[in-house]
């Protein structure tokens, strides 16, 4: 009888749920500080501007949070193997996780629910938030979107 064989023990078990919980806690609590900066971008500006104001505020908000965030990333794709080159940019990734897409409109819809979807399968991230600071107050208009979770 060979008992050198690795079983997973129940140590191994928590560990892997405990190291889950911890990954889905820092996405959340990414995400409160990034809705939190949208409210006081939108507490501060009203509604009414062009989206590249409030994107230029909430740049600001997410440095003075102390947030790590790159703005209009480029993401590529392919199809079959094929390099598609950039298909689009993202307003902002937070943390090396969270992608930021926001508008200023007077309604979101499904195609902008279904962009920021393709968006997180293209980018292998899993956490997005869609704001639209035209509607107040702006934390009824944050959709929060997942991919694959």
């Amino acid at each position: 009888m060979n008992t050198n064989t690795e079983q997973p023990d129940a140590e191994d078990a928590k560990f892997t749920q405990k190291t889950q919980k911890e990954y889905q806690k820092v996405e959340n609590d990414f995400s409160h500080d990034i809705i939190g900066a949208a409210v006081e971008v939108q507490r501060v500006l009203g509604v009414g501007l062009l989206e590249s104001a409030y994107a230029a505020a909430f740049a600001i908000e997410l440095k003075e949070r102390e947030l790590f965030f790159e703005r209009e990333v480029s993401i590529a794709a392919s199809y079959k193997g094929y390099s598609l080159g950039q298909v689009y940019r993202a307003d902002f990734i937070v943390e090396e996780s969270v992608i930021v897409e926001l508008k200023a409109t007077d309604a979101l819809t499904e195609l902008h629910r279904a962009q920021l979807l393709s968006y997180l399968r293209l980018s292998d991230l899993k956490l997005g938030l869609l704001i639209n600071f035209n509607a107040f107050p702006v934390v009824k208009n944050i959709h929060r979107l997942v991919n694959k979770l």
